[in-house]
């Protein structure tokens, strides 16, 4: 019988590809110890050294692997909006359940940018531009409507709201019941008061400017908030003391 020779099968090992990992284990690590915390001081500087630079490269690499970039003109801006998305659905992550935070956040942000780009999508398709040759005179007059200045009566009304407004955030101060809504309010105003010198104006980011002017975690913040709507709300509207929106 003749001899079978036994084939002995090599491993290649590939030479390291020099690349630096951003999301190790240390960084899932940070992630476990972030949640289980209560001390802000000690979650800040955590988030700060350890979590952020992995969300900011993840958040980058989705925006260009998957072409995000191309339909969105400022990067910066998508990019910082996708880490405070992230940001904010840390404490979701439960490491009970999900092994790997790295996959986990991966799916996070790769969702909430496809839906940004549906979103952004749909308003580019509702977008007419004046330089449009197909459009009819009447439709160029209707858009030149809304292109003028406001009159002088309805800018003092505004400055009016805006005095007003300030008072109003002062009287909800003054109405507050302990100090973590004196902390909310405070924030507010401050945020008010420097409105012009932010970067970014919309609900999420607004939400992220007051915890961190506060210095209250995201439970103890919806609380607040939820008191100090209760005392705008019998403040503000028509019929009562302050009537400044219409």
């Amino acid at each position: 019988m003749p001899k079978v020779k036994k084939v002995i099968k090599r491993k290649i090992k590939r030479p390291p590809s020099g690349k630096k990992l951003y999301f190790t284990k240390d960084t899932q690590q940070a992630i476990k110890e972030y949640v289980q915390s209560d001390d802000q001081s000690f979650r800040e500087q955590v988030y700060t050294k350890d979590i952020r630079p992995a969300l900011e490269k993840l958040s980058e690499n989705l925006i260009f692997v998957y072409g995000f970039h191309k339909q969105h003109p400022d990067i910066d801006t998508l990019k910082h909006n996708c880490v405070i998305n992230l940001y904010e659905n840390l404490h979701k992550f439960d490491h009970d359940r999900n092994k790997n935070a790295f996959s986990y956040f991966n799916v996070v942000a790769k969702n909430w940018l496809i839906i940004q780009s549906r979103k952004r999508k749909k308003r580019t398709d509702r977008l007419v531009y004046i330089e449009d040759d197909s459009l009819s005179i009447a439709d160029r007059y209707a858009i030149e409507e809304y292109s003028i200045c406001p009159s002088p009566e309805k800018s003092m009304v505004i400055e009016e709201n805006i005095h007003d407004m300030k008072s109003l955030l002062l009287e909800i101060k003054n109405k507050a019941k302990n100090d973590q809504e004196k902390r909310c309010i405070d924030a507010i105003i401050q945020i008010y008061d420097n409105v012009d010198q932010l970067d970014y104006l919309n609900k999420r980011a607004l939400f992220v400017y007051i915890r961190e002017l506060s210095g209250l975690t995201s439970k103890q913040l919806s609380v607040c908030m939820s008191n100090l709507r209760k005392i705008y709300r019998n403040l503000a509207g028509p019929d009562k003391k302050y009537d400044i929106f219409m």
